[in-house]
């Protein structure tokens, strides 16, 4: 099979439980060398979707068993959208609803994403990430639309028991010293650090 009979299938994009998620499914083709999979198409996004990702900046982590990031999210305006996959490894993607006044505000989903099924997790601006690496050298590959400014990008501590992410009981969580210091969701609020739904959305 070709790339180009693999690029003929349309891959799956279906939404999450998080108004503003998406899980995206492409088509893999496994031969003797291996595989070949379409990780993001912006046509597809717009078929599913009626939007389109700006690519503005491409980020890739790498984490050690046990790594825990976020819950991180950035201001609306601009906001930063994204599309995020596993390329090495495994991890526990989580979309988490930070949007003040959100119908499903702390809301949250968890995705496994790993480099066998190329998967990956499409959020919109406004939506909070965070993610727990399953194996060492898991490696998260990002695309942005807008570039990194830290004076506009924010976190919650992914182990808030007000927002209560069913994160595994059996790993013991390595946090960075930003994130085990980050606010918890109720001192985020105060702080007027979230972002306002209908600055996300317009509605």
């Amino acid at each position: 099979m070709s790339r180009q009979s693999v690029a003929q299938r349309p891959p799956d994009l279906r939404p999450l439980p998080v108004p503003g998620a998406w899980m995206y499914e492409p088509v893999t083709h496994h031969d003797s060398r291996g595989s070949f999979a379409e990780w993001f198409r912006d046509d597809a996004l717009r078929a599913a979707t009626g939007r389109s990702l700006r690519l503005m900046q491409a980020n890739v982590s790498v984490s050690r068993h046990g790594a825990m990031r976020g819950i991180a999210f950035t201001d609306v305006p601009p906001g930063q959208a994204k599309c995020v996959t596993c390329v090495s490894g495994a991890v526990l993607d989580v979309v988490v609803d930070l949007r003040q006044g959100s119908p499903t505000f702390r809301t949250w989903h968890m995705e496994r994403l790993d480099a066998d099924h190329h998967t990956a997790l499409v959020l919109s601006e406004g939506l909070a990430h965070a993610f727990l690496s399953l194996e060492d050298g898991s490696a998260l590959v990002y695309l942005l639309s807008e570039g990194h400014d830290p004076a506009r990008e924010h976190s919650v501590h992914p182990l808030d028991p007000e927002i209560g992410i069913a994160w595994p009981a059996d790993l013991d969580p390595v946090l960075s010293a930003k994130d085990a210091s980050a606010p918890s969701l109720r001192q985020a609020m105060a702080a007027g650090l979230l972002p306002q739904y209908l600055a996300c959305t317009g509605a």
